[in-house]
């Protein structure tokens, strides 16, 4: 007979808890009952997600990344040197010294290209491998699969650039 009351709150705490960062959801109960969690239905089967995040803010089992949305003048820039304060203009290495290609409104995306500083929306998003890690649907975005795909990670202060280093996430694989 003690089993069916430990079974019973067993459940309770089971369902308490959410699902974690990139499972399906239909609604944003389904991610927490706390609502400290979204659900992306613009995703397929929906994507449990925290929206505005930043570096160090997303669970374990994920990393903040951001995407832009709208369109964009593609004006190329290079994410190592825009302006970048531990270059010198006066290196006698071009590829050495700051570049300042975007305006003041604009940052320079991991693609190389200007991007809009209002364009930037941020997700927590399920961290991988391999795509083996991703449920149905979804990739694991590596570097190359960020630049065709979109998508890129946000860096801890300091950190100029994303590189091999950076985190892979599970995202909607293109159709």
């Amino acid at each position: 007979m003690r089993t069916l009351p430990l079974a019973a709150l067993l459940l309770l705490f089971g369902i308490g808890c959410g699902k974690q960062i990139g499972d399906a959801c239909g609604l944003a109960s389904d991610c927490s009952p706390n609502g400290d969690r979204q659900c992306d239905r613009a995703s397929p089967q929906g994507y449990c997600t925290i929206q505005g995040c930043d570096h160090s803010s997303c669970p374990d089992e994920a990393a903040c990344i951001k995407f832009f949305t709208g369109g964009f003048s593609n004006r190329p820039c290079d994410p190592a040197t825009e302006d970048n304060p531990d270059l010198s203009p006066d290196d006698p290495e071009p590829a050495r010294r700051p570049t300042d290609a975007c305006s003041l409104d604009e940052l320079c995306a991991f693609t190389g290209t200007c991007v809009p500083r209002s364009s930037e929306v941020r997700f927590c998003m399920r961290t991988c491998d391999t795509d083996g890690d991703c449920r149905s649907g979804y990739e694991c975005r590596d570097l190359a699969k960020m630049k065709a795909h979109g998508g890129e990670p946000v860096l801890a202060p300091g950190v100029r650039q994303v590189d091999e280093h950076a985190p892979k996430f599970c995202a909607a694989a293109p159709k």
